[in-house]
């Protein structure tokens, strides 16, 4: 009997969720530069975890320091002892996120726009992520401001602890002069929850 406790105690959990965070405002432009800096150095840097670890980190801590223009939130997540389930979940997750309005990225598009643009008032950003281990701060209902704060700060927590296995962070619009609009957001994600 003990052989096969010790062996199921030494399997790998996996998990893999989905975080959901809207903000809105005039003052929100800035997180938009700082989302498409981010997806350009992970893109130039063609999918290695450290630079997108840190990117990530980066992400959280903006994120965070905007807390007074949250407006409402969702997460989802399951938990795998097969990294094949769980790789096959993250790329499901990864393709709703990418399928969302406003959240295809084409860098190439922005070096040639005017230079006054009209701002969104509305970012939505969707990180997934897939770790090793178990991390209560992240699997939990993230849907109130200090629980979101707990989850952000448990993302960068897990980058400096290596235990970070994917990340992929869309957000809508994803380009500058882009808009996402009231009906837009309910229409396209309608899981969110007010904080």
């Amino acid at each position: 009997m003990s052989g096969i406790f010790n062996k199921m105690m030494g399997r790998t959990r996996y998990v893999v969720c989905r975080i959901f965070l809207h903000l809105a405002g005039s003052e929100i432009a800035p997180i938009l530069g700082e989302l498409n800096r981010i997806a350009r150095d992970a893109i130039a840097s063609e999918g290695d975890m450290q630079v997108m670890g840190e990117g990530l980190v980066d992400l959280c801590e903006t994120l965070v320091r905007y807390d007074e223009y949250w407006l409402s939130a969702s997460n989802e997540g399951d938990v795998f002892w097969s990294e094949g389930e769980a790789g096959d979940y993250f790329n499901e997750l990864f393709s709703d996120s990418a399928e969302r309005y406003g959240a295809d990225l084409d860098l190439d598009a922005s070096s040639s726009q005017p230079l006054s643009l009209p701002t969104t008032r509305n970012i939505v950003v969707m990180i997934t992520v897939a770790f090793e281990g178990e991390v209560p701060d992240i699997e939990t209902d993230l849907a109130n401001i200090q629980a979101l704060k707990e989850g952000l700060k448990a993302l960068i927590n897990l980058h400096y602890n290596h235990k970070l296995r994917a990340i992929q962070v869309h957000f809508s619009p994803a380009r500058l002069g882009d808009e996402l609009t009231n009906d837009e957001l309910l229409q396209y994600y309608p899981e969110l929850i007010p904080l």
